[in-house]
């Protein structure tokens, strides 16, 4: 049964230290543009797609989020459907969380940002600007900067001369690419808070050099009029023995000092079977190469960096039991060592996954309930001879972002929350309709709207096989529309946190901005009880 509770109800429920899943499931642009500090993003357009893998399990006190507009029952009907047996709504969504006077935040990956400002705030992490860098390459200086952002980010743009170290790696590597003690280590990333995490990594391990931050990462860099370098490939290379004693002997350093606790295999396969209980996640935190060639079974892959920057990406459950595997125990103590940090109930899996059995298949997404997206199934062919003979009417459901790149020529935009007004405009509501044709970029968002445009119409109700890239197979044409949907109706888009990317000065300036001002807002609010030790 679903019941309804207020605020202040909630904000006991988020501090009884018992797990729970506080899951927002507006579209993602909405959730950007204010949420509630540790509600994760899982919006009902995409909801099946994502609970097995981020909440997995069904026992599990749920609390629902949105806007106040019944989205969230919606949500709790189908969550129910599919198992979830502990489902509460916040009643009056977001706007009754503000009004009862708790801090709304903006952004996404909020928890885990607010971290690493609270770190430079609480360990000094020392930093410098991108003149101060670009002074010291003209002076060649003893120098190497290290961009600890994943390897895609790094190869759009990166600072000049710059290696990329993804953060878990730092630590592990570091010993061979900066072999002097002498050497000054930067650590950027594109904003702020990797590159402050990834400095303060360094400096917690114990490495001799210097290690300092670079203000601001790659934007800052370009607000300082200097030039990004774009396609470059500096990576680091296998670790040698004696780098896998230096790092063998951070670990045990950092073990002791951080308090990282470990377990053994037995204890994780009595973990694994009690999850029923309580929820486990087993998280690979080497390389994307690296889980690709092998890895536990039941173990998801998200490179350590990755993780502390963004755990609420993986995790959809407040207090749930995480074991961090690798193959050595370094980058998982180096990652644990923050998660614990953060106040995760994180372990390291003693001596990795050592002589475990590993496979090379990577989980499958696995969608709930679908045997309740079942529809007329309708190749390219057909549906574009239904488009030109006028007896059917086709609906991207894809991302706002995608239907402005490319289209069914002719193809109406609409999205989960909205297909039933969708439906309803086009007079499809007494069942005199055309067919409808639902589509996406497979087929995945299509098919988890086909039960809310049912309950919406008596039209018949198809999906397009194979989704846009069928069509395009095809040989089909497309069409774009860079302006619509116009920016008010693209609910699944956070223009706050992409403009930047686009080039933007003030957007990467107030972006820079609004990440220096989240410890107030961490203070202000209250639910955050990090415990950073000062070194």
């Amino acid at each position: 049964m679903t019941v309804k509770i207020d605020a202040p109800a909630l904000k006991t429920m988020i501090n009884d230290g018992q797990e729970l899943a506080l899951l927002d499931v507006r579209e993602h642009g909405q959730y950007g543009e204010g949420h509630l500090l540790f509600a994760v993003s899982i919006p009902y357009s995409m909801l099946e797609a994502q609970l097995a893998a981020r909440v997995p399990r069904r026992s599990v006190r749920v609390v629902l989020v949105d806007g106040g507009d019944g989205v969230a029952e919606r949500a709790a009907e189908r969550m129910s459907d599919v198992g979830y047996t502990q489902l509460s709504i916040l009643g009056g969504g977001v706007e009754a969380w503000g009004k009862a006077g708790y801090v709304i935040f903006k952004g996404e990956n909020v928890p885990s940002k607010a971290f690493a400002e609270v770190v430079e705030h609480a360990c000094h992490t020392p930093s410098i600007s991108a003149d101060e860098l670009q002074a010291m390459f003209d002076a060649n200086d003893d120098i190497v900067v290290l961009d600890s952002r994943t390897p895609d980010e790094y190869a759009r743009m990166s600072i000049p001369n710059g290696i990329n170290v993804p953060g878990a790696e730092l630590a592990y590597r570091m010993h061979e690419l900066v072999p002097s003690p002498d050497t000054l280590v930067v650590v950027n990333c594109a904003g702020r808070t990797r590159s402050i995490i990834g400095a303060q990594s360094l400096i917690n391990a114990g490495i001799p050099n210097k290690v300092v931050a670079l203000r601001g990462g790659t934007q800052g860099w370009v607000l300082s009029g200097h030039k990004l370098a774009h396609g470059a490939s500096d990576s680091f290379g296998p670790v040698t023995a004696q780098g896998q004693a230096q790092g063998k002997k951070v670990m045990a350093s950092v073990q002791q000092r951080y308090g990282v606790r470990c377990v053994d295999s037995a204890t994780l396969d009595r973990w694994r079977a009690e999850r029923d209980q309580r929820t486990l996640h087993i998280i690979d935190v080497r390389s994307e190469a690296e889980y690709a060639a092998g890895h536990l079974a039941d173990a998801i892959g998200v490179p350590g960096g990755q993780l502390v920057q963004a755990s609420d990406r993986w995790i959809g459950t407040r207090g749930a039991r995480v074991v961090l595997v690798d193959d050595t125990e370094v980058r998982a103590t180096m990652t644990a060592h923050w998660m614990l940090q953060m106040r995760w109930d994180v372990y390291v899996l003693a001596g990795g996954f050592g002589n475990q059995a590993t496979t090379t298949t990577v989980p499958q997404r696995q969608v709930l309930g679908q045997q309740d997206y079942v529809a007329e199934d309708i190749e390219a062919t057909a549906l574009a001879a239904a488009l030109k003979a006028g007896e059917a009417v086709a609906i991207d459901m894809d991302l706002s972002s995608e239907y402005r790149k490319a289209h069914i020529p002719g193809a109406l935009w609409s999205i989960r929350p909205c297909i039933a007004a969708t439906l309803e405009a086009l007079g499809h509501g007494e069942g005199k309709a055309k067919k409808i044709v639902l589509y996406s970029e497979h087929e995945t968002r299509a098919r988890l709207a086909v039960p809310d445009a049912k309950a919406a119409t008596d039209a018949p109700i198809a999906v397009l096989t194979g989704g846009r890239e069928a069509w395009k197979k095809a040989g089909l044409a497309l069409e774009s529309s860079p302006d619509n949907p116009p920016d008010a109706q693209c609910l699944d888009f956070l223009f706050f946190v992409h403009d930047r990317h686009l080039g933007n000065a003030n957007s990467s300036r107030a972006y820079l901005a609004w990440e220096e001002q989240l410890p107030a807002q961490i203070t202000a609010d209250g639910d955050a009880n990090f415990q950073i030790p000062v070194p």
